[in-house]
């Protein structure tokens, strides 16, 4: 599938086959595709718990409003962000570039995030974002269904999946064979939402 029909074809599925099994060569295809997003500085802030635990499953599903997409999708993914990432041996993440290059990304990248915790979170979301759009666009190219979801108690996830104090969780996104069409959503014409120059 071509880019363009990916996202064309992707819509936020509610509903999945709970019997489809996602086989492990698939799981790792997507994930190893989805990493390839780009983030600031190439400091890649997202970690991603994939939930397999069907009692871990129910356990956020419970405080998910009860969305079935949480225990019946193949794969359930929580986005994660390390909001330390930039200052975790960044060079490493910039270990393969010329020196001149290093040594001019890695000052301005301690300069743009220290004592600044707001930057480094909203970096670190922004970052999620492209993420978890390219992981559901990989998924869709695989012939998979997904849906973003912000409906759940962030803190009680939190305490499921067990998160370390300096992360903080973006979304989940479930993967899997859907049932049914999407719910159906109106797009806005391109005129209304795009300006040329100013408002």
């Amino acid at each position: 599938m071509e880019v363009i029909a990916a996202v064309k074809n992707r819509r936020a599925v509610k509903s999945f086959d709970p019997h489809h099994k996602m086989s492990d060569e698939t799981r790792q295809v997507l994930l190893e595709t989805a990493v390839l997003a780009p983030s600031a500085y190439n400091i890649q802030h997202w970690r991603t718990v994939d939930v397999r635990d069907p009692a871990q499953r129910a356990a956020i599903r419970e405080v998910a409003w009860g969305q079935t997409q949480v225990t019946d999708a193949s794969a359930l993914y929580v986005l994660c962000a390390d909001l330390n990432a930039w200052q975790e041996e960044p060079q490493r993440y910039w270990a393969t570039s010329p020196q001149p290059v290093q040594d001019f990304v890695l000052p301005k990248l301690d300069e743009y995030y220290r004592g600044k915790p707001e930057v480094a979170r909203d970096e670190a979301m922004r970052t999620l974002g492209i993420f978890g759009m390219t992981l559901m666009l990989v998924a869709q190219d695989l012939g998979y269904d997904s849906c973003p979801m912000d409906g759940f108690d962030f803190d009680a996830v939190a305490k499921i999946i067990r998160l370390p104090a300096d992360f903080a969780i973006g979304y989940m996104v479930a993967v899997g064979k859907g049932t049914g069409n999407a719910w159906p959503s109106n797009r806005e014409p391109v005129e209304k939402l795009v300006y040329i120059d100013h408002f």
